[in-house]
C-alpha cells in the first residue's frame, strides 16, 4: 500500500473516531476535495513526483488538528501528520516539508514557492466551484454550532463577496486560468444575492424578518439531512467493507486447511490433529455465514392503498414502497410531495430512521462476526498446542 493510500485511510478513521459532527465543512469530505483538486493543478504543472507526494501528503493531514480545537489546528495537524510519519520511517527532512505545507493553509500566509502556491490554491479551490452556495453554507452552520459566529444572510453574502473578491487570489498559473473565471461567476452570483437582500428591505419589516428566518431554519434542515444521509452512507460502506475482509481471510483459511492439512489427517500418527482442525474450520464458517448476514440487503416491502397515498402514509422515497405503483400514480404522488415541505422532511426522517434501523443491524451482526472470528482463533491455537504437547 502507497503512503498516500495510507494516509487517506488513517484520516478517514480518525475523523471517524474523533472528528464532532458539528465540523460540516472541515471534514474528510472537505479534505479528499482538496487533494482531488492538488492533483487536478498537478497533472498540469511540472511537479516532480516526490514533491507531488509531499503536496497529497500535506493535504490529507492539514485540518486534522479540528479532531482537538478549530484554534491553531494548522499546528496541531503538523503534530498529527509527524506521528504518522515517523511511524512509517520517513526522514525528517521529508517531514519538515511536510509540516511547511501544511502550515502554508493558514489563511494570511503568502506562498513563498510553487508547492506551496499548489496547497493555498487547492484549500481555496471550492471558491470556483459550481456547489461553492452549498459549501459556504456548510461552514456557516459549522461556525454557528461551533460558536465563532452567526450571521444575517445580508452580512454572510457580504463577508463571503469581500473574502473572494478582495482578500483571495489564486497563485498557480492553471488556477488563474481555468479556476479564477469560475470564481468570478459565484462573485456576480453574491451581487445578485445582496441586490435581493437589497429588494427586500422594502418589504414591510415584520413581512421580511419572517422570510429571513424561514429560509435560515430550511437551509439549516436542509444541511443536516444532507450530512447525515451522508455519514449513514458512509457507515454502511464501512461495515461491508470490514465484512468483506473477513469474508477473504476466512476463505483463504478454509481453503488452505482443506487443500494441505485435512488431507494429511488419514495418518494415524496426525490424529491428535482432527479437533483442532475440526475447531478451526467450524470458526471459520461461522465467520463466513455472519458476515455473509451482515452483508445481506434487507428490503422491506409495504403494501398500502390509495388512501394511503392520499392521507400521506407512505414514504416515496423509497424504493421498496414505490416499485409497485403505476408510473402515473407515481409521478402525481410525487408532485404533492414536491409541494409540500413537512411531508418532504417527514419522508426524509422516515427514510433516515429505516436506514438507521438497517445500520444498526449490520454493526451487530458484524460485531458477532469479529467475536467468532476472534474466539475460533484463539480456541484453535490453543488446541493445536494442546495437540502438539499431549503427544
Amino acid at each position: 500500500m502507497s503512503i498516500l493510500q495510507k494516509a487517506k485511510n488513517y484520516v478517514e478513521i480518525l475523523f471517524k473516531d474523533k472528528l464532532s459532527s458539528v465540523y460540516f465543512y472541515h471534514n474528510f469530505i472537505h479534505t479528499a476535495y482538496t487533494v482531488n483538486k492538488a492533483e487536478e493543478i498537478m497533472k498540469n504543472t511540472p511537479v516532480s513526483e516526490e514533491d507531488q507526494e509531499k503536496v497529497l501528503v500535506a493535504l490529507w493531514f492539514h485540518d486534522t488538528g479540528y479532531i482537538e480545537c478549530a484554534l491553531n489546528h494548522e499546528e496541531r495537524s503538523v503534530e498529527v501528520m509527524k506521528a504518522f510519519l515517523q511511524q512509517e520511517n520517513y526522514p525528517e527532512n521529508y517531514i519538515a516539508d511536510v509540516e511547511k505545507l501544511i502550515l502554508a493553509t493558514k489563511i494570511h500566509y503568502e506562498p513563498q514557492n510553487l508547492l506551496e502556491k499548489i496547497v493555498k490554491d487547492a484549500d481555496f479551490s471550492h471558491f470556483a466551484g459550481h456547489d461553492y452556495n452549498d459549501i459556504s453554507d456548510a461552514l456557516r452552520k459549522e461556525w454557528e454550532l461551533t460558536n465563532v459566529k452567526c450571521f444575517s444572510n445580508e452580512e454572510w453574502n457580504a463577508g463571503n463577496l469581500d473574502m473572494l473578491k478582495n482578500k483571495h487570489t489564486f497563485y498557480t498559473d492553471y488556477a488563474k486560468e481555468n479556476w479564477e473565471p469560475l470564481k468570478k461567476k459565484n462573485i456576480k452570483k453574491i451581487e445578485k444575492k445582496l441586490e435581493k437582500e437589497e429588494e427586500k428591505k422594502e418589504v414591510k419589516k415584520e413581512s421580511s424578518e419572517g422570510k429571513k428566518e424561514k429560509e435560515k431554519s430550511d437551509r439549516s434542515v436542509d444541511t443536516l439531512f444532507r450530512v447525515t444521509l451522508n455519514n449513514h452512507t458512509r457507515l454502511s460502506d464501512i461495515a461491508d467493507s470490514k465484512a468483506n475482509i473477513l469474508l477473504s481471510v476466512n476463505a483463504i483459511i478454509i481453503s488452505v486447511c482443506l487443500s494441505v492439512l485435512v488431507p494429511k489427517l488419514d495418518a494415524p500418527k496426525n490424529s491428535h490433529l482432527i479437533l483442532p482442525s475440526f475447531i478451526l474450520l467450524l470458526s471459520s464458517v461461522f465467520t463466513i455465514i455472519f458476515a455473509i448476514l451482515s452483508t445481506k440487503p434487507n428490503v422491506t416491502k409495504t403494501t398500502f392503498t390509495p388512501q394511503d397515498i392520499a392521507n400521506r402514509k407512505v414514504n416515496l422515497l423509497f424504493f421498496g414502497n414505490f416499485q409497485q405503483m403505476l408510473f402515473d400514480d407515481y409521478n402525481n404522488a410525487m408532485k404533492d410531495l414536491i409541494k409540500d415541505r413537512d411531508y418532504i422532511y417527514d419522508s426524509m426522517v422516515k427514510d433516515l430512521y429505516y436506514l438507521g434501523k438497517v445500520l444498526d443491524r449490520k454493526y451487530k451482526l458484524l460485531s458477532i462476526t469479529y467475536k467468532i472470528f476472534m474466539a475460533g482463533i484463539i480456541i484453535s491455537v490453543l488446541s493445536f498446542g494442546a495437540a502438539f504437547l499431549s503427544l
